[in-house]
Formats: structure tokens, sequence, C-alpha cells
């Protein structure tokens, strides 16, 4: 009876042995550095000045780059910088419409909607004034020249910084540059195309932030959660509140900001008219814009209005500054802290420092800025370093 050979057995010395590729176990608390292999000795990196020196440069490089961009398309950052304050500033309207159940692309809508009749009423009813101010103020710049170079005042000052000789001096030299310049209709024609990069420049912007404005105001709640997005998921939760405290808080600064701006020109423009300041149309304007400007705004505007007063004598200004002035003090106690309940808290000297430094970094719109980024700046300091600092 013969049996049928089964499958020859291997040695189990040539076997080949199967490797399970894991993480290997961590050591023993106590285990004697003789025991573990040599590979698990951490090997110390040897730096290579080469190296180092090539990462510096291109770090230096990078830098260079992006300080060349932003250089060269400051317009455009302006615009977009622009665009963003104000569909911050009217996103408290369009939530506000939104938590009375309206949708939010219908409540962005109504607000625009809204704006275009205030701006297409502005237009209307006060620019045509303006314009025709405007023209009486410039027809009758050369009575108020010779007024003012026989006041008491200019005599003043010409006989302490002797002002008639300098300007004398400097009309001389213009005349006689401009009568033996060559180039002087190439300068001219020169300064046209300028004038009118300006002016297309301009329209452009115009454009460009108006775009901008109804994107960002329609798609906030879109763009904040791709940023969020950009969190760690054990952190996520935590930028997510930050940061809509943080952009809450800036449109609501830019709506009060809006509303004791407007307030603040209403006030003038009737005292204006009860005073008899002249050029009271054109003057509001003015005012508005430079009630804008958080701390000195109003009392810049205050200044200005009062300068011209002096115009229809000084039982017009005295009036005018008294009542004026007046109001900036309740409006600084009473009408902006009511106002600005929701919004950005900043105390005194931090908005002094951050208007000044915003105003001298990016002009106007940086004044505009500067007290809601300092006002996130301290929001993240005081929620994020300081508990930091303290748990250690």
């Amino acid at each position: 009876m013969s049996t049928t050979p089964g499958p020859r057995q291997t040695p189990a010395r040539f076997r080949p042995s199967r490797q399970r590729f894991e993480v290997p176990p961590e050591p023993a608390q106590g285990e004697s550095e003789q025991r573990r292999a040599p590979w698990d000795h951490p090997v110390p990196v040897r730096s290579h000045p080469v190296q180092t020196g090539f990462m510096l440069t291109v770090g230096v490089g990078i830098a260079l780059l992006g300080y060349y961009v932003l250089t060269n398309v400051g317009g455009l950052v302006g615009w977009i910088v622009t665009a963003a304050f104000i569909s911050l500033g009217l996103d408290p309207l369009v939530r506000w419409l939104e938590s009375k159940g309206l949708p939010r692309a219908p409540a962005g809508i109504a607000v625009i909607v809204a704006l275009a009749l205030v701006v297409t009423t502005f237009i209307m009813v006060l620019v045509p004034r303006m314009v025709e101010q405007a023209q009486q103020l410039a027809a009758r710049g050369p009575e108020l020249v010779d007024r003012f170079m026989h006041s008491q005042l200019f005599h003043t000052l010409d006989a302490r910084f002797d002002i008639a000789a300098s300007v004398q001096k400097a009309a001389t030299g213009l005349q006689e540059k401009i009568a033996s310049d060559e180039n002087l209709l190439g300068g001219m024609f020169g300064s046209v195309v300028n004038a009118s990069g300006v002016v297309l420049n301009a329209i452009t912007g115009t454009l460009i932030v108006m775009a901008l404005t109804l994107y960002f105001l329609f798609s906030w709640p879109t763009i904040k959660a791709w940023c969020y997005r950009l969190a760690p998921a054990s952190k996520r939760a935590r930028v997510t509140d930050l940061g809509d405290r943080m952009i809450n808080g800036v449109g609501n600064y830019v709506m009060g900001q809006a509303c004791v701006a407007l307030i603040n020109a209403t006030v003038a423009f009737v005292l204006m008219t009860v005073t008899g300041v002249p050029y009271a149309s054109l003057l509001v304007l003015f005012v508005a814009v430079l009630a804008f400007i958080p701390l000195v705004g109003g009392v810049i505007a205050g200044v200005l209005v009062s300068l011209v007063a002096t115009i229809g004598g000084w039982d017009t200004v005295v009036p005018y500054a008294v009542c004026y002035f007046a109001y900036l003090q309740l409006e600084a106690y009473v009408v902006s802290p009511r106002i600005m309940a929701r919004a950005v808290a900043v105390p005194g000297a931090v908005a002094v420092i951050a208007v000044a430094a915003g105003g001298a970094l990016w002009g106007v719109l940086g004044a505009l800025i500067a007290i809601p980024t300092a006002a996130a700046g301290l929001l993240l300091v005081r929620e994020v370093f300081v508990p930091r600092q303290d748990a250690r």
C-alpha cells in the first residue's frame, strides 16, 4: 500500500519571517540605554552653511517680492479694504432683517435699495445747492482775498513774517519761469493727461468698490465659513467665536460712526442756518465727511466752519462756535456712548495713537479703520494672549 507524499516541509530556519510594520511600543520606564537598538538613538543634525545661506536668501527674496507687490497694488488693496469696510457697516442692518425672518439675499437687496434711495435723494436735493454755493464762493474769491489783505490781521502777520514780499517774489519768479520755459505746452498737456488719469482711476475705483461691496455683503457667511475651516478642528469653535465677535464689533462700529456723523452734520447744518453762516449747504458736506474721523474729525470740522463764518462777522462766528463745540461735548459723553454701546470699546489713549498711526500710514481710510483694527487686536490680547500667560 503506497502513500501519496505530502508537500515538502521547509525547515524553520529557511522560512521567510513575516514582518509587521507597526509603530514600536514605547520603552518601559526605567529601561537602560544599553538595551536600545543603535538606530533608536537620536542622530545630531548637522547644519550646512551653504544650505542655511540659500534659505535665508530665498526668504529675503520672498519678502522683497511681497513688498514690491504690495507697493504696486496699493490702490487695489485700498479698494478691497474700503469695500470690506462698507459691507461690514451694512452687515448689521442685514443681520437685523435676518433676525426678523427675512432671508439673506432679500435682506441685502433691501439694504442696498434703501442706501441707493438715500444717495439719490442727497444728490437731487443738496448737490445742486452745493454747486451753486461753490460757484458763488469762487466768484467772491478775489473780493475775499482783497478784504483779507486790507485787514488788521494781515498787516500784523506781514509786519512779522514779511508775507507780502514773499508772495510778490514767488509770483515774479513764476512769471519769469512761464515766459522762459520752452516746454510749457508739453507740461500743460502732461498735466491734463495726468488729471484725466486721476479722474479715470477714481471712476474705476468707485465701480470696483461698489461691485466688491455687493459681493462681500451677500457672501460674508460663506467667506467666514471658509476662513474658519483653515483653523485646526480642535480650535475651530474658539476661532469662530472670536472671529464673529471681531467682525460684529467692526460692523457695529461702522454703523454707529455713520449715525454719529449724520447727527453731527444735521446739528451743524441747523446751527449754520440759524446763525447765518454762509455756504451752509456746501460746508455740511465737509462736516459730514470729517465727522467720520473719530476723536479729531468733529473738532477739525468746527474750526473749518468757524473760519468760513468769519465772512459773516463776529456775531456769526461766536454763536456758532459756542453752540457747536458745546454739542461736541454732549456727543462725546452722551450721544456717542449710547450709539456705540454694542460696538468696539477702546481706551482713549489707544484710540488716539491708533488714529494718528492709521492716518499717517493710509490717510483718511487708515484713520477710519484704525479704531476697529485696534479693538480687534485688543480682543485677541484679552481673550488669547492674557489667558495663555496666566496659565503658565
